[in-house]
């Protein structure tokens, strides 16, 4: 009897058609368009969406293209001299935690009018994105392909240009593909410091007009745009990628990692040159620009130094409440679909992309209106920041779900195994790393989604308090606010990196790197 035939585009139709409904059952209370309605203003407005969307586009691409060149070049460094490893990963990390809400308006007041903040945020949008997945990749290769190098008297670049680079490709696309959403909102975020023109500039416009027919079509532009850079970065993967690379249950080589508060030491030395070497170069003025000394006075020796230390413990306090249960939220949500697609594939039809559409809507338009649905409490912030964690996690554990031995299944299968036990005891300790590595990048992701929604909706956390120091001018609790959010982000990366070596010493050693 012939298998039913799958049809990919049953699933999201009926989505759509759900959509209408809802939108014209829910008319009289102003928070979801329908989407005849959204075709009719895209239509209506085609003109000022073209001009908005190239401007953004552009921004967002050349993001993207440093982002990602910034990311190749730091695991290059990270691989070919692993003595620097730890340090390359903690200036990253560091960087990259850095809350996008207050480094915006930061780096307005620095590039000043023009496209740089919105760049420069694309970039920082995506280039831990890439890393992170890339150096996992470069490690993820059989000991004996090393060891056959070796035998042959090559050196570690061409370890890594023959070997790694070709192990890590599957590794590289899947951060490309989590990268490309994460551009395009890195971009609209520069737009809201202040451009004259972007999506960004027309979000502002449509939230502060109360315009839910441009919102959502604001909303529903950025996601095609997001999925049609995901798929195009497949579709390429799939022409380049003639096989998958063999998945080792192997413990892989790393360099010596030295000792952990030297490392952290040197890091911490590091940024804080950086930090007052990089305002030296620009030379910002002083009342914008606040430099290590300005900040320890700010929090330890000004006479409101407590009043300061308050206030940003009772922030961050609100927002860890919101915080910790999203991001948990996020992180099952994606692991448990990535496992029903792979022991019911059939469902991959209608959620691959529904899933993708989810995770491309730009936060910052969705984050008015799911607040309006489900109120300025804990619901909607939960909500918003798990959506944020979901699509990361979800792909890379998909990926690290299919790359378990194909020889392992074969042997399970032979012994009449289920799928649910091929899952349990091969695919899910294959897919340990990959999701310890999402769980790793989605740290600072979660920290970007409750902060956003924080600036434009609840008014509360260290998101309002940052904005809230923005347009008040007061630099001194702004950059307190990035340093200290920062700072958690980082201590929050460690222990989900702490979290990591402790599961997979016990249930996947082989894994460990």
């Amino acid at each position: 009897m012939a298998a039913p035939r799958r049809v990919p585009w049953l699933g999201p139709v009926l989505a759509v058609l759900l959509w209408e409904l809802l939108a014209r059952a829910w008319a009289d209370a102003f928070v979801l368009a329908a989407p005849s309605a959204i075709l009719g203003y895209l239509i209506e407005n085609a003109a000022l969406m073209t001009r908005a969307l190239s401007e953004t586009l552009a921004n967002a691409l050349a993001g993207f293209v440093i982002g990602n060149l910034a990311a190749v070049l730091l695991a290059t460094i990270a691989t070919v001299l692993p003595r620097c490893d730890a340090m390359v990963r903690g200036l990253a990390l560091v960087v990259f935690c850095l809350p996008l809400v207050a480094t915006g308006p930061i780096l307005r007041v620095v590039f000043g009018p023009g496209d740089g903040p919105q760049i420069v945020l694309a970039a920082l949008a995506v280039y831990y994105t890439t890393l992170i997945p890339l150096l996992v990749g470069l490690r993820a290769l059989p000991a004996g392909w090393l060891d056959l190098v070796h035998s042959y008297g090559r050196g570690r670049l061409a370890t890594l240009v023959h070997v790694r680079a070709m192990a890590a490709l599957p590794y590289f696309v899947a951060g490309l593909q989590i990268a490309a959403p994460a551009a395009f909102l890195g971009a609209m975020v520069g737009e809201f410091t202040g451009a004259e023109r972007g999506m960004g500039v027309l979000t502002i416009r449509a939230m502060r007009g109360m315009n839910v027919e441009m919102t959502w079509a604001l909303a529903t532009v950025a996601t095609a745009v997001a999925v049609l850079g995901y798929a195009a970065i497949g579709w390429i993967a799939r022409k380049a990628l003639r096989e998958e690379p063999p998945v080792i249950l192997a413990p892989p080589k790393v360099g010596r990692q030295g000792n952990a508060l030297v490392t952290l030491a040197g890091v911490m030395l590091a940024l804080l040159a950086m930090w007052w070497g990089g305002l030296q170069v620009l030379g910002v003025s002083p009342f914008f620009a606040k430099g290590p000394v300005e900040i320890f006075d700010a929090l330890f020796l000004a006479h409101d130094a407590a009043l300061t230390r308050a206030t940003l413990g009772t922030a961050l306090g609100e927002t860890a409440v919101f915080l910790l249960p999203g991001y948990a939220a996020g992180l099952g949500a994606g692991a448990v679909l990535a496992m029903l697609l792979v022991v019911v594939p059939r469902m991959a039809g209608t959620a691959m992309p529904l899933a993708i559409a989810l995770r491309s809507v730009p936060i910052i338009t969705t984050a008015p209106l799911v607040v309006l649905v489900a109120g300025r409490g804990a619901v909607g912030t939960i909500v918003l920041v798990a959506i944020m964690v979901f699509f990361p996690t979800f792909v890379a554990c998909l990926h690290g779900l299919r790359q378990a031995p194909g020889r392992v299944i074969d042997v399970m299968r032979s012994y009449a195994a289920s799928p649910w036990d091929v899952l349990i005891r091969v695919r899910i300790p294959a897919m340990l790393p990959a999701f310890f590595a999402a769980a790793r990048m989605n740290v600072p992701a979660s920290v970007l989604a409750v902060t956003v929604v924080e600036w434009l909706a609840t008014g509360n956390g260290i998101g309002s308090l940052m904005a809230l120091s923005a347009s008040q001018s007061d630099y001194d609790m702004l950059w307190s606010s990035v340093v200290l959010v920062a700072l958690l982000s980082s201590l929050g990366y460690a222990g989900v990196g702490w979290l990591e070596r402790r599961v997979l010493g016990r249930y996947a050693p082989e894994q460990l790197a």
